[in-house]
């Protein structure tokens, strides 16, 4: 297995030194940069959007900054909402789900590195999935850690930082974040 396969594989990889991984980051990079120099009334942005992508969402609004890792591993339902300065650290696949609101500066971090220093040091990291169900609201600053999945309808507080599970219609909130009580929808 070369490093891309073992990475989608969600086993320990070589991010680092890998030259191929490196230069799909630097490629993602270059057009969140691009992205982020457009002024927002500039009808490029979705362009640029569907190059970092790889597709063209539908409903989506992202605001500028906006940073991915690698782009092509971030999946958005339809009418996303995306504030300003986030972070999708897409090693492996984010997957949000539709109406999902994402306030300013969050970050959803799908790699994980070891706690050896020995091997941290020598670039390995594993990457794994983030999955988001329909109608959720992040505030901001929120973290979500790899490998979580948040069911449909969750509010997740301002600053919460999310490293397991999350039940459908949870209020969400602290460091680390748990269930503060279920949202009844009506």
């Amino acid at each position: 297995m070369d490093e891309k396969e073992k990475m989608k594989a969600g086993l320990w990889y070589d991010a680092n030194n890998d030259q191929e991984l490196v230069q799909q980051r630097l490629v993602c990079q270059d057009l969140c940069f691009k992205l982020n120099q457009l002024k927002p009334s500039d009808v490029k942005r979705d362009e640029v959007i569907k190059e970092i992508l790889g597709y063209e969402p539908n409903g989506l609004v992202l605001l500028s900054p906006f940073t991915a890792d690698y782009g092509k591993n971030i999946k958005l339902g339809n009418d996303v909402f995306i504030n300003i300065n986030n972070y999708f650290m897409d090693g492996a696949t984010i997957d949000i789900g539709d109406h999902v609101f994402i306030g300013p500066s969050c970050g959803f971090y799908t790699a994980n590195h070891p706690l050896d220093y020995h091997r941290r040091n020598q670039g390995l990291e594993k990457a794994l999935p983030i999955q988001v169900g329909d109608n959720c609201w992040f505030g901001a600053n929120v973290s979500v850690m790899p490998g979580v999945t948040i069911g449909e309808g969750c509010v997740i507080a301002a600053g919460s930082v999310v490293t397991k599970d999350m039940p459908d219609n949870s209020l969400i909130a602290g460091v680390p974040a748990k269930v503060i009580k279920s949202i009844e929808q009506k």
